[in-house]
């Protein structure tokens, strides 16, 4: 995460930006993933999100992000919000929701939101050709 803090940071955001901001609890590379997508926005930063599927759920949501604080928020609770859907209800999830989730994610880094939805549906479309294969 490549932001700089200010004083009054933790004081201007809810208690679920932090705990997204800051986690590293599934920022994870995972090695053959079931579904894989990558993408960079126009500010730079970057999104992988890595799935694991059983039984037609996302039993492991991961991902590695490369910006911001705000990227790592964002990519930290889309991971959170999907883990244990079905494969069709992962396809609902907006950026709106992850901003709602966080409460505090500023307007203007919306983008962060939509770069990680961007990037998991790409690794949804990556799972659904390799079950198409499979079938």
């Amino acid at each position: 995460m490549n932001d700089e803090i200010d004083e009054d940071f933790f004081q201007k955001h809810s208690k679920n930006y932090l705990e997204m901001a800051f986690s590293t609890e599934r920022s994870e590379y995972v090695e053959n993933p079931d579904g894989f997508g990558s993408k960079t926005g126009e500010c730079g930063d970057t999104i992988s999100m890595y799935l694991t599927i059983k039984d037609g759920k996302l039993e492991f949501v991961s991902y590695k992000a490369d910006g911001c604080v705000n990227t790592n928020a964002c990519a930290a609770t889309l991971s959170k919000l999907t883990e244990g859907k079905s494969f069709d209800e992962a396809w609902e999830i907006t950026p709106e929701d992850v901003a709602d989730y966080l409460e505090t994610l500023p307007e203007d880094e919306i983008h962060c939101a939509e770069l990680a939805v961007g990037a998991f549906f790409l690794a949804l479309s990556d799972a659904g050709k390799k079950t198409l294969k499979t079938v």
